[in-house]
Order: structure tokens, then sequence, then C-alpha cells
């Protein structure tokens, strides 16, 4: 079985580098919506910042420096540079466990992040920037892919990159289309736009509902589409999968609970559709299936990470 600490610094680098890829999706959107129209961007900033836990209103009238600060802020533990920097401390925790090329990716784009000139960078040529992050961060998911071992590891590592997203696309969606007192959900043409890019969904929705932009569509798109990487159903399936091979890998199936809340998940977005949101709310699901994920994480920890040591030890 996997050392506790390995199979913990896994987790987080696949977690911190999901989170990374996002929070430069967000900055990007925010920064492209200030290029059409004022309120429009103002109301996308709202929104971004809100799904990353920072609802200060005040911040989202000046969407270029919430961007900037959502990306080098080093005093923000939710930041590009930091979720990169934690990423890259974990992968150095477990160099021996990764390979050259998952690792020399992972400290490149930290050194860029880290280099004394990143704020001019940054002002030079702020999306540019952030394209080239979201580059090297799919370069170092593509490495992974490519030179890493699929065994218990690799579970590790892509348990935490879809854990880390479905709980970051049920966030997004919880502030977009839920029903909290202080916000209204989106329906305007322009923000709904803005929200399946930041869930790097626009394309791929257009090819499913062409050019027809409604904030259903958009909502079941995003949570319960089959096929599509980020939905939060396509990412429940990801996450069963992963926890029953750790499981498999480990020797501990029937002993141990994470495999068996991930399948109830699975199962909660699988046999869903965009009916019972309606009837229900959508923001009463969100938060369900948030919620059900920590106890997926926290169920993982006290399994794998925390457990006692008398439980591992042979008899």
């Amino acid at each position: 079985m996997m050392l506790a600490r390995v199979a913990d610094s896994l987790y987080w680098i696949g977690r911190y580098v999901e989170r990374a890829e996002h929070m430069c999706r967000l900055s990007d959107v925010m920064l492209n919506a200030t290029l059409d129209r004022t309120e429009a961007a103002t109301q996308v900033a709202r929104v971004a910042l809100a799904a990353v836990g920072d609802p200060d209103p005040s911040k989202a009238q000046d969407p270029y420096n919430a961007a900037r600060a959502l990306a080098l802020d080093r005093d923000d533990h939710g930041s590009i540079f930091s979720s990169i920097a934690r990423a890259r401390e974990n992968a150095r925790q477990v160099r021996d466990q990764i390979t050259t090329e998952t690792w020399e990716r992972l400290n490149l784009i930290y050194l860029r992040m880290s280099d004394p000139n990143v704020s001019r960078a940054f002002e030079d040529g702020s999306q540019l920037f952030l394209h080239d992050i979201i580059a090297d961060l799919h370069l170092f998911k593509g490495a992974g892919e490519a030179t890493m071992s699929h065994g218990e590891g690799w579970s590790f590592l892509l348990l935490g990159v879809y854990l880390e997203r479905a709980q970051l696309i049920g966030s997004l969606l919880e502030v977009a289309f839920g029903e909290g007192r202080r916000r209204k959900p989106i329906g305007d043409h322009f923000a709904l736009t803005a929200v399946l890019r930041m869930g790097c969904a626009l394309e791929p929705y257009l090819r499913t509902y062409t050019a027809e932009m409604h904030p259903r569509y958009a909502l079941q798109f995003l949570m319960l589409d089959d096929d599509f990487p980020r939905s939060m159903r396509f990412c429940t399936q990801q996450i069963e999968t992963h926890l029953r091979a750790i499981v498999r890998h480990a020797g501990v199936a029937g002993r141990v609970g994470p495999d068996r809340l991930a399948g109830r998940l699975r199962a909660r977005l699988q046999y869903a559709d965009i009916e019972e949101l309606e009837s229900q709310g959508a923001s009463a699901f969100l938060k369900t299936v948030l919620s059900e994920c920590a106890d997926i994480h926290r169920s993982l920890y006290d399994a794998f990470v925390a457990y006692p040591l008398e439980e591992r030890l042979p008899a």
C-alpha cells in the first residue's frame, strides 16, 4: 500500500493544478469582459469572484485588478501563484514518485510565476500571460498521462483533479444559477457566454445547442452532460472510477467508505435530469452535491491519510 504522505502529496498536486487552471480561466474571462461592456464586465467579475469565495462587490468594479490579484497575490491561498507554488512543493516532496517530464514542466511554471518581473509580464500582456499558464498546465497533465505509471499514485493524482473540478464547477453553477438572496440567476446572453467560458465549455456547448443561449441548457450542459470532461456528471464518474482503483490497489475493499460515497454521488448525477433540478431548485441540488464532495474528501483522509496505524498493521 502507498505511504500516506505520498498519497496525500499526489492528491494535492492534482487539486492545486486543477485549481490554478480554473483561476486562470476565471481571470481571463474577467479581462475579456472588460473589452465589451463596462456593466457586463462588472457582472462577470462579480460571478467569478463569488465563485471563488470572494463576494466583495467593490472588487467587481475593477475587473482588471481583480484578475491581477487572483493571478499574482501571494497572500491569497487560492490565487494562481499560491496554487502552483503548493503543487510544486508537493511534487518536490514526492519527486521519486513522478517522472522527470512532469517535474520539469511544473517547475518551469513555478519559476515563471515567481519571477521578480512577473507583475510587468502580466501588465504587458495579461491575457497572453494567462493563456501561456493554461497551456503549460495542459502540458503538465499531458506529460503525466504519457509518462507516469497509471497505478495507485496516478489514481490519487487524478482523484484530486476531478474532485477539485467538481467542486469548482459546482460553486460556479451555484453562483450563476442558484437562488441566493443577494444575486439573481444569470440570464443575459453575454453573462451566459462568460459562464460557459469559465467552465471551458463554450465551444462544446455550441456544438450541442448551436447558438441558442439559454440558462436551462447551460446548466444542463455543465452539470449533466455525459461526454464533456468538465461537467459535474463526468467528474463524479471519474471520482468513483479512481477511488475504486485506489481501494483495489490498497487491498482494502469492503473496509473503507469513500468509494461507496463516490458511488452514491455518481448515481445522484447519473439519474438526475433538468426537470428534477428545476422542480427542487438548482441551488438545493448543487449544495447537496458540494456537501457530498466534501464528505468524500474527509472519508478519503480517514481511510488513506490520517488513519490509525494499527488499522494497517497485520494481525
